[in-house]
C-alpha cells in the first residue's frame, strides 16, 4: 500500500506516461516503450528531487539534467511542462512546426533544452563537463545524467566514468534505466544487475540498485547520492513498456508507437489522478554582483614577436592561451595528455586552476569541453589534428546545441615528419568544413596565430584552429588584424599572371616559390587563407580576376573537404582558371623538407606549376 507521498509520485509517473501516449500516437512515431521505463525516475527526479526555479531557465544554481538516452524525449517534454517550464502544446510533438522534436534539439523556444542528444553515449561526458563545472565555480547545483542501458556499451561512457572518478565528481548523479531490451533484442546483460554494479564499481563509483518502479526506493536512493563523496550511479531495474500490459517487456515495441483502438485501451487501464500541486524546490535567488568585481576580465599581455624570427604555431597557441588564461579566470584549457606537444601546457604553468587534464580519452574530452561552456566558461579544447577525428560524432552532436568552445588540432599534415601518417591531420579541414555553422581558422605564424587565439576566444560558436608542428617564420607585424571571414594580401602587383594560395606551413612554401619566380621576373600574388570559414567569396573572387584570373591553391591535407575543393566549388562558374596542389597519396615517415618535395606540395613544385600555366 502507497503511502501519500508515494502516490503522488506514482500518479504523476502515470500521468506522464498517458501524456507519452497520447503525444506519440498523435505523432504516429516516437519511442514510447523507452520512455514508459523510466516514468517513476522522471517523476521523481523532476517534482522531488531537483532543485530548479522553473521561470528562469539560466539560473546558475539550478540542478542540471541530461536526457543521454535521447530517444525518450517525449516524457523529458511531459515532465518540463508539467513541472510549468514550457507550454508548447505536447501533441505537436514531431511536427515541422514544433520545437518538440523526435529527439532533444535546443532552441530559442525551448531554453531548458540545453544539449543535443540521440547519438547515444555521450551525456555522461557533457554531465562530467557541467559537474567538474560546478566545483571549479564553488556551486552547490547537481548534475542529472539519465542513461539507458543499451549505450552503456559505448566507450565514451567508460571515458567518462574514469575520469568522474579521478575529479571526484560527488555532485554528478547518473541513472540507469536497466529495462533489458534494446532496439532489436536484449542488451548486453539483460537484468542482470549485479554485472552492471560491479563494472561502475570497478571505476570507482558508489552504485546504488534498485527497483525503478518503486517510488519509495528512488526517494531513498537520491537521498543516499546526496551523501556520497564519490560519483553515484543508481542502477534502476526497470520494464520497457512498464504500464501498458500488452507491450510490456515485450521485443518489437522499441520505435513503435500505438494506434488509436490501442491507446484507447490503454488510457483505460492507465490510472491517474489529476495532477498533484507539488513545492517545486527552487534554488536561492540569485545575488547581483558588482559587474567590475564579477568580471576578473583582463587585456591579455601579446608576445613581443620578431619579424622572421622562428616561432611554431603551435607554441604561439599556448603563448597565447596562457596569456588569455591569465587575464580572464574563465577561460579553460583541456588536453588529451599531449599538451607538451599541442603546447596547452603554458596555461598549466602560469594559470594551473585554468587547465583540465583529459587524458588520451578526445570523445569524452569533447563532450566536456561542451558542458563546461554551457556553465559559462570559454574553453579550448586541444589534441593532434589527426587525432580528434575519433570524436567527429562529439563535435556533430555539440554543432546542434548551441555551442561556443574552441577545438585546436596541431601537428597538422606531412610536415610533422618522421612520425608518419598516423600522426598526420590530413582530413582534419575536411571534418570541421561538414560542421554547420563551424569556423576554420589557420594560422600561418606566431603574430596570426595569436590574434586568431583572440578571435576564436571573442567569437561565439563552433571554432576550429588548426596548428603545425615545424617553426615557422613570422610574416606579420604585430599590429597586423585578422578579421572574421577575411584573407590576407601578402603579395601583389598591377602585372601578377597568377594568384598563390597557401595557408599554415603551405604559406611560406608559397612565400619561397614567390621569391624564386620574382627573379625569372614572373610577377604573381599572394593570399594567406587564415579563415577557410566562413570566406568573403566575393572580395575574394575580385581579387583574383584583378590578378591574372588563375590561381595555385596549395595545402597540406588530402583532396577530399580540404581548401582547395572548398574553393573549386565556390569558383565552379566563375571561368577562373585552378591549379590544386595536395597530398595525393597516403605518406610515409621522413624529413619535413623531403615528404614536402615527395608530395608536391613546395616551393619548387608550386614554382613549377606557375611556369607551366602562365
Amino acid at each position: 500500500m502507497l503511502n501519500h507521498i508515494e502516490k503522488e509520485f506514482q500518479d504523476i509517473a502515470n500521468i506522464l506516461r498517458r501524456d507519452v501516449l497520447e503525444m506519440t500516437t498523435a505523432a504516429g512515431s516516437g519511442h514510447l516503450s523507452s520512455c514508459l521505463s523510466c516514468a517513476e525516475l522522471m517523476s521523481v527526479l523532476f517534482f522531488h528531487e531537483m532543485s530548479f526555479d522553473p521561470k528562469n531557465p539560466n539560473n546558475p544554481d539550478n540542478d542540471e539534467f541530461i536526457l543521454s538516452k535521447g530517444h525518450a524525449a517525449p516524457i523529458l517534454y511531459a515532465a518540463l511542462q508539467r513541472a510549468n517550464c514550457i507550454r508548447q502544446n505536447l501533441l505537436t510533438l514531431r511536427k515541422l512546426s514544433s520545437p518538440l522534436e523526435g529527439h532533444p534539439i535546443p532552441s530559442s523556444l525551448l531554453p531548458w533544452i540545453k544539449i543535443a542528444t540521440g547519438s547515444l553515449g555521450q551525456g555522461l561526458s557533457i554531465g562530467t563537463g557541467m559537474a567538474l563545472a560546478g566545483k571549479l565555480n564553488k556551486k552547490n547545483y547537481k548534475t542529472y545524467v539519465l542513461l539507458g542501458d543499451s549505450e552503456s556499451s559505448e566507450g565514451s561512457i567508460y571515458e567518462a566514468l574514469q575520469l568522474a572518478f579521478y575529479y571526484n565528481l560527488n555532485n554528478l548523479i547518473a541513472i540507469l534505466d536497466v529495462n533489458r531490451l534494446g532496439q532489436t533484442g536484449d542488451t548486453m546483460y539483460s537484468h542482470d544487475i549485479k554485472a552492471y554494479e560491479s563494472r561502475f564499481k570497478e571505476f570507482g563509483w558508489e552504485t546504488i540498485a534498485i527497483n525503478g518502479h518503486n517510488i519509495a526506493q528512488i526517494i531513498n536512493a537520491f537521498e543516499k547520492s546526496r551523501k556520497s563523496s564519490k560519483p553515484i550511479i543508481i542502477i534502476a531495474k526497470t520494464i520497457k513498456g512498464r504500464g501498458v500490459k500488452f507491450i510490456e517487456d515485450k521485443n518489437g515495441w522499441h520505435g513503435k508507437v500505438l494506434n488509436g483502438k490501442e491507446l484507447e485501451k490503454a488510457l483505460k487501464n492507465l490510472s491517474a489522478e489529476k495532477m498533484p500541486i507539488i513545492s517545486q524546490k527552487i534554488p536561492n535567488p540569485i545575488i547581483k554582483k558588482d559587474n567590475n568585481k564579477e568580471n576578473n576580465k583582463k587585456i591579455p599581455q601579446l608576445t613581443k614577436y620578431k619579424l622572421k624570427e622562428e616561432i611554431a604555431t603551435r607554441q604561439a597557441y599556448g603563448n597565447a592561451l596562457a596569456a588569455l588564461a591569465k587575464a580572464d579566470h574563465n577561460i579553460i584549457a583541456i588536453d588529451a595528455e599531449v599538451s607538451n606537444s599541442t603546447r596547452s601546457e603554458e596555461v598549466k604553468k602560469k594559470t594551473s586552476k585554468q587547465f583540465i587534464e583529459a587524458f588520451i580519452a578526445e570523445q569524452n574530452m569533447i563532450g566536456m569541453a561542451l558542458g563546461l561552456s554551457k556553465k559559462g566558461f570559454n574553453v579550448f579544447a586541444s589534441s593532434f589534428a589527426a587525432f580528434l577525428t575519433r570524436a567527429h560524432d562529439q563535435i556533430r552532436m555539440a554543432s546542434l546545441s548551441n555551442p561556443s568552445f574552441t577545438i585546436c588540432g596541431s601537428h597538422a599534415g606531412v610536415s610533422i615528419g618522421q612520425d608518419g601518417v598516423s600522426q598526420m591531420g590530413l582530413e582534419d579541414i575536411a571534418m570541421f568544413r561538414s560542421i554547420p555553422k563551424s569556423i576554420i581558422l589557420y594560422p600561418s605564424d606566431a603574430v596570426s596565430t595569436e590574434k586568431l587565439v583572440h578571435l576564436a576566444a571573442n567569437t561565439k560558436g563552433l571554432k576550429y584552429i588548426r596548428t603545425t608542428r615545424p617553426k615557422t617564420p613570422i610574416v606579420y607585424q604585430p599590429t597586423e588584424n585578422f578579421p572574421l571571414g577575411e584573407f590576407k594580401i601578402l603579395k601583389q602587383s598591377n602585372e601578377d599572371n597568377i594568384t598563390l594560395i597557401g595557408a599554415g606551413i603551405t604559406l611560406h612554401e608559397s612565400l619561397k616559390a614567390y621569391e624564386i619566380l620574382k627573379k625569372q621576373n614572373i610577377q604573381v600574388a599572394l593570399i594567406d587563407l587564415y579563415c577557410i570559414k566562413p570566406l568573403e567569396i566575393r572580395k575574394f573572387i575580385s581579387f583574383i580576376r584583378q590578378h591574372g584570373n588563375k590561381l595555385i591553391i596549395t595545402e597540406d591535407h588530402y583532396k577530399e573537404g580540404g581548401i582547395g575543393e572548398m574553393l573549386l566549388d565556390e569558383l565552379a562558374n566563375s571561368n577562373i582558371q585552378i591549379k590544386h596542389l595536395y597530398i595525393q597519396e597516403i605518406p610515409h615517415s621522413g624529413p619535413r623538407e623531403e615528404l614536402l618535395e615527395k608530395y608536391k606540395i613546395n616551393a619548387k613544385y608550386i614554382a613549377d606549376t606557375v611556369r607551366s600555366i602562365i
